[in-house]
């Protein structure tokens, strides 16, 4: 069982939650320096598929493409892009089988406007793996402002061309929703 290297969330679990083939072509959202998700996609994807690691922060991108050239990843592409930006990534309208959002909507106060640029990307029938953090939890945070509750997040979903098919614990800090595009 892989975790990350914090031991927060079992990403092998959640991975396949959203790889159904290896050919596929998978966005990890606000990926990070680490790639704690971007590098096992890759891996498990392999050459035949595509991961997509973006950020807005261009060091995080330069780590990841470091790691990416020395592995041997060439699966792996970085974008820089500022999710709240509409149309704001340089990756095409309806072309990705799936998309990750691991704890990145609560550092945003325009969460919405990254989860409609999210499923832009995504083809029908894609799949949105969302992780974030339970509210109420301070483990890592005094301030619960800084926790999107799950209630009010399933509830502007609804408004966009997106399916629930999954609402989980996705470990003792986190809850999951999966959701398939309409």
């Amino acid at each position: 069982m892989m975790t990350s290297k914090n031991n927060l969330l079992n990403v092998d679990f959640l991975i396949d939650k959203v790889i159904s083939a290896d050919n596929e072509k998978i966005a990890d959202l606000g990926c990070g320096s680490f790639g704690y998700f971007t590098f096992p996609l890759a891996k498990k994807i392999s050459r035949y598929g595509k991961v997509y690691a973006v950020d807005i922060l261009k060091s995080n991108l330069e780590s990841i493409k470091n790691v990416a050239k020395t592995e041997n990843l060439s699966q792996i592409e970085t974008i820089w892009s500022n999710l709240e930006i509409y149309r704001g990534t340089k990756i095409e309208d309806a072309s990705l089988d799936a998309v990750l959002l691991v704890s990145i909507l609560h550092q945003s106060e325009k969460y919405i406007d990254i989860l409609k640029e999210s499923a832009r990307m995504l083809k029908l029938g894609g799949r949105m793996l969302i992780i974030e953090w339970n509210e109420g939890d301070f483990t890592f945070s005094k301030n619960n402002s800084a926790r999107i509750k799950k209630s009010e997040l399933k509830k502007e979903l609804e408004k966009m061309p997106l399916d629930l098919i999954e609402d989980f614990s996705a470990g003792r800090h986190h809850y999951g929703l999966l959701l398939i595009k309409k």
